[in-house]
């Protein structure tokens, strides 16, 4: 089912779900009215301190935890399992640059009230239907497993630290092992902890060599043996629902950086592009929880639309077509012609033929430096020998071939 969310939500909704990166991120509206009255005079707080004085709520981040926040406000009239899809923009105060927007849509899919692993699978089969018809078929959809990451935490002497590890490692290909392997120290993590992380995050191999060597890494921790064997049950999933898992690859070091997240993880990056990835989502057990309603398992994904459209702006996957929003322009020379043009495009509006007419007074030349700008297909010429006869010279703009016809054997043509 579809749903929609408002673009503003409490900032008490939206702050402690993302991380603490996230939570910097988020966009802060200002109390409406004096905003100020709530702050002692003069200003001495820390801007911790400070926000919640002066603003109560803020722009969404993401489609999921409003979507849960949904779920709890309507959770007498759902049928659970409950599916969604929503297609919004959410905001984020990131610096702009390609593929990182201030303001972006993004296209979420979710089930929740299940802790089945058919849903992850499904995921990973819609993932391959969307890209397909995309006509994007060069792409690798990572996963992993949040426990799987607990469980190597625990297995380097770290336990407790997984925040810190996946926000950490969720930047290895921003900046690189060494820049990653500084910021774990930072974080608190030993150095004894660090040197025993650095060949789990090295592991290469197809997906039986990893998790050979996971299971004996991590034999001494439930949570990430707990991990590996959802990871196997959703691949073994998608073999018997006959899925594609050519471009699956388990990847040890995906994290992704929301905190929310307690089980599956993906993550789609397109090859050979200049951009991240384009899609993500994972598993979340108790997102609802912090809306008094605990123990609700859900997952999903989302697609971000204006990286998508980057992508295939890229490898130049929009059909011409696509690109036409007029289909013929009425060009005209004077203000006679002009005036019968209008009747011819409401005509053609009626047989829903996309139209327009130019509409200045101007030069034919820059009327159809008009029409080739736009990639309009077709032109409709009239002068005073077309009105006189009523049959107008149509021009395909493409080939330079022109026809003399009547408005009916135009609508006709045009409509085949």
């Amino acid at each position: 089912m579809p749903i929609e969310t408002p673009a503003m939500e409490n900032l008490s909704t939206l702050t402690g779900k993302y991380g603490d990166e996230g939570d910097q991120l988020l966009f802060k509206v200002l109390n409406s009215g004096d905003f100020l009255s709530k702050v002692d005079q003069p200003v001495t707080e820390d801007f911790k301190t400070l926000l919640p004085k002066i603003a109560e709520k803020g722009l969404k981040y993401d489609l999921t935890v409003p979507f849960a926040r949904f779920v709890v406000m309507n959770r007498h009239e759902l049928a659970l399992p409950f599916k969604r899809y929503q297609i919004q923009p959410v905001w984020r105060a990131d610096r702009p640059q390609k593929g990182r927007y201030r303001e972006f849509f993004q296209c979420d899919a979710d089930v929740i009230g299940t802790d089945s692993l058919v849903c992850e699978a499904e995921i990973i089969m819609m993932m391959n239907t969307t890209l397909a018809k995309l006509k994007i078929d060069d792409y690798t959809i990572k996963i992993n497993n949040r426990k799987i990451l607990t469980g190597i935490t625990e297995a380097i002497g770290a336990p407790g630290k997984e925040s810190d590890f996946c926000v950490a490692i969720d930047k290895l290909d921003k900046i690189g092992l060494d820049k990653v392997l500084e910021e774990l120290s930072e974080r608190g993590l030993t150095q004894e902890a660090i040197n025993k992380v650095i060949p789990i995050l090295k592991l290469e191999g197809d997906f039986s060599t990893k998790i050979k060597t996971l299971k004996d890494t991590l034999k001494g921790s439930a949570v990430g043996i707990k991990g590996i064997e959802e990871l196997e049950e959703t691949i073994s999933t998608v073999e018997i629902m006959d899925g594609d898992l050519n471009k699956v690859d388990f990847d040890i070091t995906l994290a992704r950086g929301l905190s929310y997240y307690t089980g599956a993880i993906f993550e789609i990056q397109i090859n050979n592009v200049k951009i991240g990835s384009v899609s993500g989502g994972g598993r979340y057990d108790d997102l609802t929880g912090v809306f008094g309603m605990p123990d609700m398992s859900g997952v999903g994904f989302s697609f971000g639309v204006d990286r998508l459209y980057d992508v295939m702006e890229e490898l130049d996957l929009f059909p011409a077509s696509s690109l036409t929003s007029t289909h013929v322009l009425i060009i005209h020379f004077d203000e006679a012609s002009k005036n019968y043009g209008l009747g011819v495009a409401s005509a053609l509006r009626k047989s829903e033929i996309k139209s327009e007419i130019y509409p200045d007074q101007a030069k034919i030349k820059k009327q159809f430096a008009y029409a080739d700008k736009k990639n309009i297909p077709y032109t409709i010429i009239i002068g005073s020998e077309e009105m006189a006869s009523n049959q107008l010279t149509l021009r395909n703009m493409v080939s330079g071939e022109e026809d003399k016809l009547e408005i009916d054997q135009i609508i006709k043509k045009l409509n085949n």
